[in-house]
């Protein structure tokens, strides 16, 4: 079963701020322990994608700012009866941020959202009522990286009005609670094909709010209690069970987690923060890979 590593052209020149690269390092892995696969950058017109299977969303992370492309990418390769891990139904629920209204409504815990449709037009400052909180976080629906995310005070909230209608006027945002919680730490909780891997805490440099290491944010594994685990992983279990990969985003807030993310479509998996998260992917990757070979020769 041949398979296409999906990445986009910036990761090809990529090196991961902590020291394992998905092309460099897990790609060989896999390959060594005979997986049939090779990276392909997603918007490649030269690349023959009838010759492959499956198509394994790894990096595609240019994504949001090529969207209407890659939506349309998706449908060809779904016309061409390619698998994708993970699912083309799990991906594009998962790809616009909409989905944490969803997992809200059923009564899970998610950091408090209100949804700001493109050319939203209302009073800016209605939003920190809504929120009830002097400090809000605007992020675009469809993101990655922190793009456009940015953090507003209510007593500037009519200077920065402007700022925020010609953002929404590119599509839809999501506007949250400013979370003191982050200071402490974000937890991401990884997951193969539904079962725990390991847990990395991501802070912030003093001053900022964004946890990632190119904002200059640190990371470090950490070991939570079994609870938080089942936690996380009820999150899975209820809407999105046996995903190959999936990371569970969130912020210990009065002893309890609270949502921020569910990352179904392209998380980066922090591998070399446990010495068994490569063996854990490639195991995960294995069971799928018999599973569609059962049900190709029925």
């Amino acid at each position: 079963m041949k398979i296409a590593f999906i990445t986009y052209e910036g990761s090809v020149k990529y090196t991961a701020a902590n020291g394992f690269d998905e092309i460099q390092d897990l790609l060989p892995f896999l390959q060594s322990k005979g997986i049939d696969i090779q990276y392909e950058i997603w918007d490649n017109p030269e690349v023959d994608w009838t010759v492959y299977d499956v198509a394994l969303l790894r990096m595609p992370w240019d994504y949001h700012q090529k969207f209407d492309e890659f939506k349309s990418w998706l449908d060809r390769i779904e016309s061409l009866g390619i698998k994708l891990l993970n699912d083309y139904q799990i991906v594009r629920w998962n790809i616009d941020k909409h989905y944490l209204q969803q997992i809200a409504d059923a009564g899970y815990n998610v950091i408090p959202s209100v949804f700001l449709e493109k050319d939203w037009n209302g009073e800016l400052s209605s939003l920190f009522d809504m929120l009830n909180s002097g400090q809000i976080i605007v992020k675009p629906c469809v993101s990655g990286g922190s793009r456009n995310t940015i953090k507003l005070q209510k007593e500037s909230a009519q200077e920065d009005a402007t700022t925020i209608r010609e953002l929404l006027a590119n599509g839809a945002y999501l506007a949250q609670p400013f979370m003191k919680e982050i200071n402490e730490g974000e937890w991401s909780f990884t997951f193969f094909n539904g079962s725990y891997s390991h847990t990395i805490l991501k802070k912030p440099k003093a001053g900022d709010f964004r946890v990632q290491q190119f904002f200059g944010g640190t990371i470090e594994r950490i070991d939570p209690e079994q609870a938080y685990i089942d936690k996380a992983a009820s999150y899975l279990s209820a809407f999105a069970p046996k995903t190959l990969y999936a990371r569970v985003d969130g912020l210990m807030v009065d002893g309890k987690f609270m949502l921020m993310e569910l990352e179904l479509v392209e998380p980066f998996l922090y591998l070399a923060y446990h010495p068994n998260a490569p063996e854990n992917f490639y195991q995960a990757l294995k069971t799928q890979i018999d599973e569609l070979s059962k049900i190709n020769i029925q």
